[in-house]
């Protein structure tokens, strides 16, 4: 038989081997025939990732909870997608087949299975093994997380974005995505409103500081807002936030998205979706690029439901500094217009929608005259 190609070949390296999943043989989870000589007819029916869609069998016999759950997750689902689209979208059959039919085209290959994520990077980056197959617990940051969320998160988190300063516990701490996004959070089902928000053991400021919100705590600040502003009101930096995107398919049939612009900035607003664990006023929000037209090249005014949702939404920015520009004094908040989401940030088309979070004139915290 000739030998391989480089490109014929998988690189495995010999310390997988030695490991528990190593012991396993290669169809056991990838399937093919290893009694065929012929490499190329014993790689028919060969799959690439077999723990997408269902990990059951690949995963399941020693991670049954995890197998049982996973493939609700958000990873796997990107649920939120579906809700927010269904919210906003025309209720005729034909629209919602059409643009449910854009959706997988364009917004469905960032999901993450278990083996995207602990064995080879997301197909959205058109996969590659983390490290010659070896199975890695912990998701590596720079390179499974950052592939998906490289263009926000990741940037803000680590201070790739120019001018900005990186979040206080990536540059202090060197902690990791998963330092807050535990397994829990990752593998768990949502539930029936699938939100990022609803997850259990979702990351919270307090668990790592409790002190703030202790009653004889001597920070006056924490003490007077606490209740009533989510904790990245004032500890937050400007984040990315991008207007009208636009998707469609070029001329050789190959998906894409325009955004018109992309601007680094910090606005804050009504909470949208106050909770007995979420019961504060203003949060800062981000604007998604999401517009009415944003599925026209597959059918027209298909978002005729557009003003259901906000356009500038919750958000929980991870570039947190203990000191920013709008807690280096009350008045840089207090009587600061320019911080808080007015009508005149807003373009005429979601005003409508953006009614719950925009910051009227009887709500704005007035300037502090004796400060």
């Amino acid at each position: 038989m000739a030998p391989l190609e480089p490109y014929e070949k998988v690189y495995v390296s010999k310390a997988f081997l030695d490991t528990e999943h190593g012991q396993l043989e290669c169809h056991a989870c990838h399937g093919g025939n290893p009694n065929d000589s012929n490499w190329q007819t014993a790689h028919k029916g060969v799959v690439k990732d077999p723990t997408f869609p269902d990990p059951s069998d690949a995963c399941g016999s020693c991670h049954e909870e995890i197998a049982a759950t996973a493939p609700q997750s958000l990873h796997y689902t990107l649920a939120t997608f579906d809700r927010i689209i269904h919210q906003r979208i025309s209720q005729a059959d034909t629209t919602r087949e059409k643009v449910m039919a854009a959706k997988e085209k364009h917004c469905a290959q960032c999901h993450a299975s278990c083996g995207q994520c602990h064995v080879s990077r997301p197909n959205y980056v058109r996969g590659g093994l983390l490290a010659k197959h070896i199975f890695k617990k912990s998701p590596l940051m720079d390179v499974t997380c950052a592939s998906c969320h490289g263009g926000r998160v990741f940037g803000e988190y680590t201070g790739l974005n120019d001018k900005y300063a990186p979040d206080v516990h990536f540059e202090k701490e060197e902690m990791t995505c998963m330092a807050c996004h535990q397994a829990i959070e990752m593998h768990a089902d949502p539930g029936e409103v699938p939100t990022r928000f609803n997850v259990p053991r979702r990351p919270d400021c307090l668990r790592c500081h409790p002190q703030v919100q202790a009653e004889n705590t001597p920070n006056e600040a924490h003490r007077l807002h606490l209740q009533k502003l989510a904790c990245q009101v004032c500890h937050a930096q400007e984040n990315k936030n991008c207007f009208s995107c636009h998707v469609g398919t070029d001329q050789k049939g190959l998906p894409y998205y325009k955004c018109k612009q992309t601007v680094m900035l910090l606005k804050i607003g009504l909470n949208p979706l106050k909770t007995t664990e979420r019961p504060y006023d203003y949060v800062v929000l981000r604007h998604s690029p999401t517009n009415p037209e944003l599925f026209d090249f597959y059918v027209k005014n298909a978002l005729s439901r557009f003003d259901n949702l906000p356009t500038w939404k919750l958000d929980t920015p991870h570039n947190i500094r203990r000191i920013t520009k709008q807690n280096q004094s009350c008045n840089n908040c207090h009587g600061n217009q320019a911080l808080f989401l007015k009508p005149a940030d807003v373009a005429s088309w979601e005003l409508s929608a953006n009614a719950m979070v925009i910051v009227p004139d009887s709500r704005m915290p007035k300037e502090l005259i004796d400060r």
